[in-house]
C-alpha cells in the first residue's frame, strides 16, 4: 500500500518492537476504509488507538527474523520451520495467560517474551538483545575432492579463518563464524557444508541496563534448538513470579547450567573441532 512521505516518516519515530506491529495495524484499518493512499492523519489515528489499548495489543511473545527465506544471499542455514514449531510452542504455553497471572497491573510491551531469528551471523534481526537468540550457521568440512589452490576460499571469509598451503585449505574455528561464505567460493568442493545447524544466544536486553546474550558453545541442530526454547521456556515460568523478564533471571550459572545440559548434542566439539559423524 502506497504511503505518504510524512506518514512513512512518522511511523519511523514509533518505538522500533512495536513498529512493525503499528504499521500492519494502519495498513489494515486504512483497507477497511477503504484508502488507498495512508496519510499523516491514519498513522496518528491508530497509534493512538494502539497505544491507549496496549494490554489488548500485548500477545505474550514475539517471534522475529530478518530476510531469511524471504531472500536473503548471506543465507546459511534457514530456520523457516524451526520459526513456526517455536511459535506453536510459545502459543501451546499459553505466555500472555501465564504473564496475566504473574504481572501486577496492565500488560505492557515489555513483559513480552521475544525470540529471533537470522539466518546468517550478519543479524539484520538484532537477535543479540533478545531472549532467546538463533542464527543459522552452516560448518565447513575438508571434503576428499583435490584443491585446485584458487584462493577463493581465503579471500572469501572476512574472519581470516581460512588459510590455504599446498595440502589444501585449513578452517581456524576459534575465528571461524560458521557463515558458509568459504563453502559457496570453493568451486571444487573441496570445502563443503555437509552439516548445517544454529548457533544459540540466551539472555539478550535493551533497556535502561543493557546486556548482549550469551552464546551456548557448539552448534545445534533443529531438534536441539527446540528442546533448548523449550527448557528456557520452562526455566521462565518457574522463575518469573511478577513479569520478570528472562534476561533478568538468567544467571551466568544458568548459562553454564544449559551449556552443560546441550554440550554433547552439538555438531562440534567445545575446542571447535568437528566431531566425527556416526556411521
Amino acid at each position: 500500500m502506497k504511503w505518504t512521505q510524512e506518514a512513512d516518516k512518522a511511523m519511523k519515530k514509533v518505538p522500533f518492537f512495536v513498529r512493525k506491529r503499528v504499521r500492519s495495524r494502519v495498513e489494515e484499518e486504512a483497507k477497511e476504509a477503504g484508502v488507498s493512499e495512508i496519510s499523516l492523519r491514519d498513522v496518528n489515528r491508530t497509534r493512538a488507538r494502539f497505544l491507549n489499548k496496549m494490554e489488548e495489543e500485548v500477545v505474550g511473545f514475539q517471534v522475529e527474523s530478518c530476510f531469511g527465506d524471504g531472500g536473503c544471499p548471506r543465507k546459511a542455514n534457514g530456520s523457516g520451520n524451526l520459526q513456526k514449531r517455536v511459535t506453536e510452542l510459545l502459543e501451546a504455553e499459553d505466555i500472555r495467560g501465564f504473564l496475566k497471572k504473574t504481572v501486577k497491573g496492565e500488560l505492557k510491551f515489555h513483559h513480552e517474551l521475544r525470540v529471533a531469528f537470522a539466518d546468517c551471523p550478519n543479524a539484520c534481526s538484532q537477535p543479540q538483545i533478545r531472549a532467546m537468540c538463533i542464527i543459522g550457521a552452516v560448518v565447513p568440512e575438508i571434503s576428499g575432492a583435490p584443491c585446485s589452490q584458487c584462493g577463493a576460499c581465503v579471500s572469501s571469509c572476512a574472519e581470516h579463518a581460512v588459510t590455504l598451503s599446498g595440502e589444501g585449505p585449513a578452517i581456524d574455528f576459534e575465528r571461524c563464524l560458521v557463515c558458509g561464505r568459504c563453502v559457496k567460493a570453493c568451486e571444487t568442493g573441496t570445502l563443503a557444508g555437509i552439516r548445517k545447524g544454529y548457533r544459540v544466544l540466551l539472555g539478550g536486553r535493551l533497556g535502561r541496563h543493557p546486556r548482549l546474550a550469551m552464546e551456548l558453545p557448539g552448534i545445534y541442530d533443529e531438534e536441539t534448538v527446540y528442546d533448548i526454547v523449550r527448557h528456557c521456556v520452562t526455566f521462565y515460568k518457574s522463575r518469573s513470579t511478577s513479569g520478570q523478564r528472562f534476561s533478568h533471571l538468567f544467571t551466568e550459572k544458568d548459562y553454564h547450567d544449559v551449556a552443560v545440559q546441550f554440550r554433547s548434542r552439538s555438531l562440534i566439539n567445545m575446542d571447535g573441532s568437528i566431531k566425527k559423524q556416526a556411521v
